[in-house]
This record gives structure tokens, sequence and C-alpha cells, in this order.
């Protein structure tokens, strides 16, 4: 959300007689989000259409499976040309579930592009309150603790995650907790059986793959 964080952090360390006559605060953009009810209903759509997609590609992870165990079982039965149709029948299909899953949860993949459509449009409404309160309250600097630079100590005074979400109309559902000092990673999307997907796929090329015609 901070855009130019780093920067920020520099400033810190050389100029600490400048920003000592800053005023400055942060944010947890992950609470704020988690404390947004059309973002738990987002990512319930998100989490669904995840374990579709996942139970699609093991189902056809198994079909290219039953293939392979079925040509190693007969493919000394079989023709040369034969046994080279099944081959390439097999690495069609292999190829095929590799582009499906590219597809599914592909960078800018289908996964992606939902979470961009219903996720994003809440980032969006987080960081133009956020900039809406600085410019009411005179804040110079606003850091996001949920970002990819750690804050290792904030005091919580500095904490304004509420007000933000009073910026923006929402209630908190729950107490938040100031005194921790590192944030977890943002939610992820649960994608059940995928990463042994992967590791298959990845391992596709030397593990029950057909051999060569003779």
């Amino acid at each position: 959300m901070i855009r130019h964080f780093s920067f920020f952090v520099l400033l810190l360390w050389l100029c600490p007689m400048v920003v000592a006559a800053q005023k400055y605060a942060y944010i947890d953009s992950e609470y704020i989000l988690t404390q947004i009810t059309e973002y738990k209903a987002a990512q319930a759509k998100i989490d669904v259409l995840a374990e579709e997609w996942s139970t699609e590609l093991t189902e056809k992870r198994a079909i290219v499976e039953g293939m392979q165990r079925s040509f190693k079982a007969e493919q000394v039965l079989l023709a040369a040309s034969m046994r080279e149709e099944k081959m390439t029948e097999i690495k069609e299909k292999e190829a095929e579930l590799e582009e499906l899953q590219l597809k599914r949860f592909g960078y800018e993949g289908e996964l992606w592009r939902k979470q961009q459509e219903l996720i994003k449009p809440l980032q969006d409404r987080i960081y133009e309150a956020v900039q809406k309160y600085a410019r009411e309250k005179g804040y110079d600097l606003i850091f996001d603790r949920a970002g990819a630079v750690t804050l290792i100590y904030a005091n919580g005074k500095f904490d304004k995650s509420d007000d933000i979400l009073a910026e923006m109309g929402v209630a908190p559902t729950a107490t938040k907790d100031k005194s921790r000092s590192r944030t977890p990673a943002l939610p992820k999307v649960n994608i059940p059986g995928l990463e042994r997907l992967k590791e298959e796929i990845k391992g596709s090329d030397d593990r029950d793959t057909p051999p060569a015609a003779q």
C-alpha cells in the first residue's frame, strides 16, 4: 500500500532531526481488511473457486496417470507406430494439464484476476481513506506494518488502523492487539492439494514417462 516504504526507512535512518519534526503513524492493512464484511465474503468466494479448480486439476492428473499406467502395462504388445502414437497422446495430455494449471493459478491467471476483481477495490478504499486521514490530521508519513518491510517494533499509540476503519465507516468486529512486534503474512488462498500437484507435474518428465520407441 505504501509504495515508497524503503525510501521512508532510509529517511528515518539518515535524517533523524528532520523526521523528528514530522508527524507520522502506521496502520495494519491486514487487520483493516479482515474487519471489512465485503472482504470476508470476497475471500470466501475466492476459496471456493480455488478448491473447485484444484479438484479439477487433480481429476485431470488422475486421467493422465491412468494413461501412463495403461501404456506401461501394454507397451510390449504394441507395434512401434502404436507406441509412438500413445506416447504422443500422453505428452499432449501432460502439456494440457500444465497449461490448465497456469491458466487457473499462474501469474495473471483466473485466480489472480478474481482477486483483483474482488480484493483490490477494498485495498483502494483503504488507500483513499489513509490519504484523506493523513491530509485532515496533518500526518507527513503513514507506514503499513503489513507491507513488504517489517517494522520490528512500533509503539501501539501510533497505530491508527481503527481510525482508518472509522474513516471508512466500518466498525471493528475484533479487538486489535497493538502490542505484537511483527505482522504475519497476509491471508493466503487455500488451494487443497495444489503443492502436491505442482510437484507431480514438475516431475512428470522423469517419472512415469513412457520410454522412447525402439
